[in-house]
């Protein structure tokens, strides 16, 4: 390979690196071509967008990019797969729902949240992460619940006093 085309494949890691928040990486080495295609189209369906890269490339991508990746240099060797996305827990959940029918890939490492993650056990975690939105979900719901709690007790009472008065004015 020509330093022109690592130099530009580098540049192309950098700005993925970049432009996602989180990033999976994984070994899926002995995946045959249906099971490859399927997992790329899993990841597809997902929102992941799955490239294979050489160790050494991805490597220089980490140290030319924004954030101290420094900390899953150590899991760069052999087949790797990196996964990125904007959802922190996709991947994770998306590697559960395929290894129901395959034992691959097999996570390595992940970047998620400006934390990173080493190793296969670490994947149950991984995958229950609640993602930004689904956080801002439970806060929403916490914060109507009190609020809906006040009116209808409002609306109760008001229905006992109309109640206490109309049976005074027959009266």
């Amino acid at each position: 390979m020509k330093r022109e085309d690592k130099a530009k494949i580098i540049e192309s890691l950098t700005e993925k690196l970049n432009e996602y928040d989180h990033f999976y990486l994984t070994d899926t080495q002995g995946l045959n071509a249906e099971q490859t295609s399927n997992l790329r189209r899993a990841c597809f369906k997902s929102e992941i967008q799955l490239i294979v890269a050489k160790n050494t490339l991805l490597r220089n991508a980490m140290e030319k990019a924004e954030a101290d990746y420094s900390e899953v240099y150590d899991l760069l060797k052999g087949n790797t797969s990196v996964m990125f996305t904007q959802v922190g827990n996709a991947p994770g959940k998306m590697i559960k729902d395929f290894r129901k029918k395959s034992k691959l890939p097999i996570l390595k490492g992940a970047y998620v949240e400006e934390t990173v993650y080493v190793g296969e056990e670490q994947l149950d975690t991984l995958a229950s992460i609640k993602s930004k939105n689904e956080l801002i979900g439970d806060i929403v719901g916490l914060l109507q619940s009190p609020a809906k709690n006040v009116i209808s007790a409002l609306q109760s009472g008001a229905g006992k006093i109309h109640g206490v008065l109309e049976t005074l004015s027959n009266k």
